[in-house]
């Protein structure tokens, strides 16, 4: 079976051909419109052929139109396309915001954080979302999905991360399509008092009713999260702990309801529906009610991407039912992602989340026939372990390189983790569904709950005890873009090669590891002739880097402060060995001579000549006079330091034309070293 034999497979790869071309090019409305426009007269022109089957030029403008329809559903969420968008009002003042919660954010220890559509912009008509957040307070209401509130307020851009490698929280809600926030206390907003309703509100609201209602019945406060985010996708409630167990053992996937879970919903409403089929049009009935009860699901479940691509996926499949037709599984997958691009959202395509549900599924798709092939044994107790082993093994193959990209790590004992699960999720989805309607009716037995509350907690030891596994989970792993786009061309050969044993093919996958371990080689050649200072961002301490070659020197004043950032430099910058050194007051990298100025006495020192001055825990000393006498290069100021005494500074180097560099500000200082 080849894959590019079914068109719809065809059109969604060219959709997503043309999304990433519109976004890393970022092709103007204008342009993509216009091309879009010019292959659809010429397709036009090539349908009134009588050959059109035959007409090679007709399938290749098909997909060059579709390629325009990825560019212009790009252009389309770009604010300058959106003449009401609110950054087209947007003015370096405070502006008066009308804004509609839109989703409810975990919170952290000091705030409370939200996504709110903008409603009005000092009184005209604007749309837009912004993320706010709110500072705790005892006398805070907080707030739900639909709530309303007046703010006269500056939308600020949302920061870059100001340490090497570290999350970039703002390129993650661009592509959600948030641009700014807004930081707010208590008295600076007002509550409308009525409020109009969505109908993301109202199935916000019978969430929040349910979760109320599962909170006042006995359940753990572990096994509660658990229930949240395995019924209606709500993750805010699990500890961090639990979470980091389900993804050490390589099961958090059962923590976001995705395709297995939608599934089995799908296999409920048909059983549950089946007599609706003795009826006139009775199997049209039962689609429809099928169709309407998947996507009240994803309502409920918050509409994540997961929820999205899954739902779409299976409302195919209920047709396929409904026609009683064989049809491709790749078709449907195709069909779901191409529906989900055009019509809901192109950016979708950059979420990780999106990744990696459809890799999963297609890899499950891809292998899982191939490896039931490879070995059917006749024991029935065998047959049904190697099926699950078989679409738990193809689903991890499909992740892998996406998982490597995004987190650096690998869980060894998957298989373990949902061989054991995996077959008894469908009775814990199945009793979880029916404890929530016998709790909505009022009904629910006391012994029912806590067999339930127990089947959870034991689940959670299970994900425990294989999490405990630590010498199998592999993680701190450096994997850039071109290994994970080398790694997929591997994959591919490799399986391919495997079932068709031809030579050509074999000399194919053994072409993928050579370009693998040349640029794995090169790469690390490459970073071990590199040299550098870095000067990180860390609040109440300082720390200097020196990085020769794969050799990292931490001089720091407090190792436990900064290991969190030196990890993440360690992996990217493929680090072999660290070493931890206290923080002296003078260094000499290669010609450049670097003062740390942390504490007064240091101006008694007699320096000849210096480059750059290092300073931190805002040290009391006469600035101006020091700048006169020393002559550096440039002032680099860290995370330390006072705000006050930052902007002193910085108006003392801008009346001499002295370059200042705050981290807190710019993010870490790196200086290359050639």
């Amino acid at each position: 079976m080849k894959l590019l034999d079914f068109i719809p497979v065809k059109l969604t790869l060219f959709l997503i051909f043309g999304i990433l071309i519109g976004y890393y090019n970022n092709i103007s409305l204008l342009v993509s419109t216009g091309l879009t426009g010019g292959f659809i007269v010429l397709l036009g022109i090539s349908w009134t052929r009588k050959t059109i089957l035959d007409n090679l030029p007709f399938g290749i403008l098909c997909l060059l139109c579709t390629i325009g329809l990825g560019m212009i559903s790009v252009a389309l969420t770009l604010p300058e396309n959106n003449s009401k968008h609110y950054t087209n009002f947007r003015l370096p003042t405070e502006q008066y915001f009308h804004l509609k919660i839109h989703e409810v954010l975990k919170p952290n220890s000091y705030n409370e954080r939200y996504m709110a559509d903008v409603i009005e912009i000092d009184g005209i008509s604007s749309n837009g979302r912004l993320l706010i957040i709110i500072t705790k307070d005892t006398l805070n209401q907080r707030f739900k999905v639909d709530d309303e509130i007046y703010t006269l307020n500056l939308a600020k851009e949302i920061s870059l991360p100001l340490n090497p490698y570290g999350f970039n929280y703002a390129d993650y809600l661009k592509k959600l399509g948030v641009l700014h926030q807004l930081k707010l206390n208590r008295r600076e907003y007002l509550i409308k008092r009525t409020i109009s309703l969505t109908l993301v509100g109202v199935t916000s609201s019978i969430r929040e009713k349910i979760i109320s209602g599962l909170s006042r019945s006995d359940f753990g406060r572990d096994e509660l999260g658990i229930i949240h985010a395995l019924l209606l996708g709500q993750r805010n409630d699990i500890s961090e702990e639990i979470y980091e167990n389900y993804k050490n053992a390589g099961a958090v996937h059962i923590l976001a309801v995705s395709g297995l879970h939608i599934g089995i919903v799908l296999l409920l409403c048909q059983f549950l529906l089946k007599p609706l089929e003795r009826l006139p049009r009775g199997k049209t009935i039962v689609l429809i009610l099928t169709v309407i009860l998947l996507w009240g699901y994803a309502f409920l479940a918050g509409l994540s991407p997961s929820v999205i691509r899954a739902v779409s996926m299976f409302s195919f499949v209920a047709y396929a039912i409904y026609l009683n037709r064989p049809t491709s599984t790749f078709n449907i997958l195709a069909l779901s992602m191409f529906f989900i691009l055009l019509t809901y959202d192109p950016m979708l395509l950059f979420q990780v989340g999106f990744q990696l549900s459809y890799a999963a599924v297609f890899s499950i798709f891809w292998l899982f026939p191939k490896l039931q092939h490879f070995w059917n044994p006749k024991n029935i107790i065998l047959k049904k372990c190697w099926q699950l082993l078989s679409v738990s093994l193809a689903a991890q193959i499909g992740v892998l390189p996406i998982s490597l990209f995004y987190f650096h790590q690998f869980p060894g004992l998957f298989f373990i983790s949902n061989l054991l699960i995996i077959p008894f999720l469908g009775l814990i989805l199945g009793l979880g569904f029916l404890i929530i309607a016998l709790m909505l009716a009022d009904i629910l037995p006391n012994s029912l709950s806590g067999i339930y509350n127990k089947l959870i907690n034991l689940m959670n030891k299970v994900i425990e005890w294989v999490a405990q596994q630590e010498s199998f989970i592999f993680s701190d792993i450096p994997f850039d873009s071109l290994q994970l786009v080398l790694s997929y061309i591997l994959i591919f050969t490799l399986v391919y090669s495997l079932v068709h044993k031809k030579f050509k093919n074999i000399l194919a996958v053994a072409l993928c590891i050579i370009a693998f371990q040349l640029w794995l080689i090169f790469s690390m050649a490459i970073k071990s002739r590199e040299q550098k200072i870095i000067i990180v961002h860390k609040t109440g301490t300082s720390a200097l880097l020196y990085k020769k070659g794969n050799y990292l020197d931490v001089n720091c004043l407090d190792s436990n402060a900064v290991n969190k950032l030196i990890k993440n430099i360690m992996v990217e910058e493929n680090i072999q060995k660290v070493n931890y050194k206290t923080l002296k007051n003078s260094y000499n990298f290669k010609g450049q001579n670097l003062l740390v100025l942390n504490k007064p006495e240091i101006i008694l020192q007699k320096f000849q000549k210096i480059d750059y001055v290092i300073l931190g825990n805002s040290p009391k000393i006469n600035f101006n006079r020091f700048l006169d006498s020393i002559k550096p290069k440039s002032i680099v100021a860290d995370g330390s330091n006072y705000r006050s005494d930052i902007q002193r500074w910085k108006k003392s180097c801008s009346d001499r034309k002295l370059p200042f560099y705050y981290t807190g500000e710019k993010g870490a200082f790196i200086l290359e070293i050639e």
